[in-house]
């Protein structure tokens, strides 16, 4: 039993619906319905009847269990503030760096995480390609940021843990048609199309380069430079067609998603200076962003091939 499953049954009895208890706690209503599952596996009865006209309704063990869960959701909530209070995170500053499409993907919603647990903890979020982002870590100027880790490791000035493992993919408008009747396509096939390419820093820029070379292809550039928004708003215009990460393609949906062949992937990890000992309000963006990815990732979350590394109890 976990109070993370308690609060989701909780959530369940406060509103009677899977999928509003689910919206309010910010998961996926499968991963809601799981762990409550696994909690009425556990006490050995079921304490939600999922069959009412109206919506779910408790059974008698859930009215039994609802003012205990309550009362320990309670008592945990005053034992985290009691902690909180101690540590310090009722006041300081996370400096936050990110690449644009983990911006886009994912850090905006770990930032509103984040912010609703501490809202007394100011917030800084600086947006770069990860050579610049590496940088800024190794002089100080950010506490910890997501970057990409290249083919040749990272600055050894820093100390990394691996998040995600994200496939590259072929974006082009859902206004024409497909690049491959497959969905799949070669980099000879996609050198035959005009490629849209965010400015000299981006990780994906290189590795899109990278790629024509190893295939001998010559890419027929459509636009050259600009920021990861300006690019896939381009794509969606019809501009020509560009290699971006999976997590990009959430909430887009005038961007179709064709799979490269062979496979693109790159490691997306979460870094700070291996010199300097992370304050309490640090490790307290550390555990949420890992969370939140365990959390999206159970939940079947992500959008095409991304797999979260590293778990929040790890």
């Amino acid at each position: 039993m976990t109070l993370q499953q308690l609060a989701y049954f909780v959530a369940v009895a406060d509103v009677r619906s899977f999928t509003r208890a689910a919206e309010s706690l910010g998961v996926a209503q499968p991963t809601l319905s799981r762990q409550l599952r696994a909690l009425e596996d556990e006490l050995g009865a079921p304490l939600v009847d999922r069959g009412g006209r109206d919506g779910p309704v408790l059974t008698p063990a859930g009215e039994a269990v609802l003012p205990l869960a309550r009362r320990m959701l309670a008592d945990s909530e005053s034992a985290r503030t009691a902690v909180a209070e101690i540590v310090g995170l009722r006041s300081g500053r996370v400096r936050v760096g990110a690449t644009p499409s983990l911006c886009i993907g994912v850090l905006a919603d770990v930032l509103r995480v984040f912010h609703d647990k501490y809202p007394d903890i100011r917030l800084e979020l600086v947006e770069g390609g990860s050579q610049p982002l590496v940088r800024s870590l190794v002089r100080g100027e950010l506490d910890v940021a997501l970057v990409i880790v290249p083919p040749a490791g990272i600055d050894p000035a820093l100390h990394t843990t691996p998040v995600l493992r994200e496939r590259l993919s072929v974006a082009s408008p859902t206004s024409d048609r497909s690049p491959s009747s497959r969905g799949s396509m070669t980099v000879r096939e996609l050198a035959r199309r005009p490629l849209v390419v965010p400015r000299q820093g981006y990780d994906v820029r290189e590795a899109t380069l990278q790629a024509y070379a190893d295939a001998g292809e010559t890419p027929r550039f459509a636009v050259e430079g600009g920021e990861m928004d300006a690019v896939l708003r381009l794509v969606e215009a019809g501009t020509g067609v560009a290699v971006v990460p999976d997590l990009v393609f959430a909430g887009r949906p005038r961007l179709r998603r064709t799979m490269l062949t062979p496979p693109l992937y790159r490691t997306v990890a979460l870094a700070r200076r291996a010199d300097l000992t992370p304050t309490h309000a640090v490790r307290a963006f550390r555990d949420t962003l890992l969370s939140f990815l365990s959390v999206l990732s159970a939940g079947d979350g992500f959008p095409g091939d991304v797999q979260v590394l590293r778990r929040p109890d790890t």
